[in-house]
């Protein structure tokens, strides 16, 4: 089975579970991401906990919802699917008329058989989803709308992994896990992000990784009021996951300035793999990257995803299921980020340790013999192009932008010249 496949099945797993910012459904989604990763731990942060300028929000369960019309036919069915729901609705056990309940529900015209994805976390109300073709057939009558929920006094629970290395120095991952029943924007962040912590878990590397899997926008608010001195400290390059489960290009949405090692490890990457991959600058941000990124925090955090979330047009409907994504397409995404680990992993400041150009035929770093055109040739100008750029203050990445190489191909050149002591290596 491949590591896309095993991604594919895990989301499968999750797919049913009704997730919002809070409950049930976040504890049992991370129980299940634990027995892919044991050492995942899980932290509660209670209700009324002040996070900056937001409050931890009352906990919502839901154990069924439907609305019956007046033969006893479920019109709308929790248990079909988890959409049907406005989530953190309050809980209601009450006879309709049509005119009521049309008021109470909410469909996608644009996209006439999907149920739409609607929330009201901090307005108390109460809500049904359905696609717009369903509403259309809804007849006249009295309807039974039941919601089996509560709003209570609870906890916001959270998952974090961090992976010591050889340096203290961190590289961050973080990912939600606060939608219902969606594949590409909810399951593909961090069942892609699991599978890659087990994969650091068993391999040398130079630096500390940590993953954070916490509910969108209150979760990471919460994350980083608990955790802002450390990550300050340590933090020099990260990733929001999202969306890696559909078949188009790759996405970066940009840090505030879009000048961090994270920038210039997914852009060295993107623009000789993926050609055709989407730039979009902080303006234009979509999740979490944003709270990473604001004034104080300043945290080195890019958002990576393939279609970025409301780019596409499935995106929070169900629609967004197990058919919109891919074993093959989450195989990609994986290899992809452990493509952004390797540069991150092997980035350096290089110094020339020649005066003029070095003699590379002594060292059979040039060609005994070359002509215009010759590959061989070629290969050994781009070294000597490596030395003239390799003077202390260019890193990797720079020299690889600057001589036109893959980062991989400049990481080939560099570990010959150090071979061979022409370059030193500073960081």
């Amino acid at each position: 089975m491949t590591k896309g496949e095993q991604i594919y099945e895990l989301m499968e797993e999750l797919f049913p579970i009704c997730r919002s910012i809070t409950g049930e459904g976040v504890r049992e989604t991370l129980r299940v991401l634990k027995e892919v990763c044991p050492v995942l731990k899980t932290y509660e942060v209670p209700s009324g906990t002040q996070v900056f300028d937001w409050v931890i929000p009352k906990e919502w369960n839901i154990r069924d919802a439907y609305v019956e019309d007046s033969e006893g036919k479920r019109v709308i069915d929790f248990n079909e699917n988890n959409l049907h729901v406005v989530g953190y609705s309050l809980p209601i056990n009450k006879m309709l008329d049509l005119p009521e309940l049309k008021k109470m529900i909410h469909t996608y015209p644009k996209l006439p058989d999907a149920i739409p994805y609607v929330t009201s976390y901090y307005n108390e109300t109460s809500g049904f989803c359905m696609s717009q073709n369903a509403f259309d057939k809804l007849k006249d009558g009295i309807y039974h709308a039941v919601i089996d929920s509560d709003l209570k006094d609870g906890s916001l629970t959270y998952g974090e992994i961090l992976i010591p290395g050889k340096s203290k120095k961190e590289v961050m991952f973080s990912t939600y896990i606060c939608h219902p029943s969606m594949a590409n924007n909810e399951l593909s962040g961090p069942c892609v992000a699991i599978y890659l912590a087990n994969h650091l878990l068993q391999t040398e590397h130079k630096y500390t990784y940590r993953f954070v899997f916490v509910p969108e926008t209150i979760g990471s608010i919460t994350y980083i009021n608990r955790n802002l001195d450390q990550l300050k400290q340590n933090v020099i390059a990260g990733y929001n996951l999202s969306c890696l489960g559909d078949d188009k290009t790759y996405t970066c949405v940009s840090t505030r300035y879009g000048n961090t090692l994270s920038d210039r490890t997914a852009e060295i990457i993107l623009k000789y793999k993926f050609p055709e991959w989407n730039h979009y600058s902080f303006l234009n941000r979509g999740s979490d990257e944003r709270q990473y990124n604001m004034p104080g925090i300043d945290l080195p955090i890019c958002g990576i995803y393939r279609s970025k979330s409301n780019e596409y047009e499935q995106y929070h409907t169900s629609l967004d299921n197990m058919e919109f994504v891919s074993a093959k397409a989450l195989q990609d995404s994986y290899v992809f980020i452990l493509d952004l680990i390797f540069v991150i992993e092997h980035n350096a400041i290089y110094k020339n340790q020649c005066l003029c150009e070095p003699q590379l035929g002594k060292r059979g770093l040039y060609p005994k013999t070359s002509s215009r055109g010759s590959s061989k040739a070629e290969g050994a100008f781009k070294t000597i192009d490596f030395l003239a750029y390799a003077d202390g203050t260019n890193d990797l990445i720079d020299i690889a932008n600057i001589i036109g190489l893959t980062f991989k191909d400049a990481y080939e050149i560099a570990k010959k010249l150090k071979d061979a002591e022409l370059i030193t290596n500073l960081s």
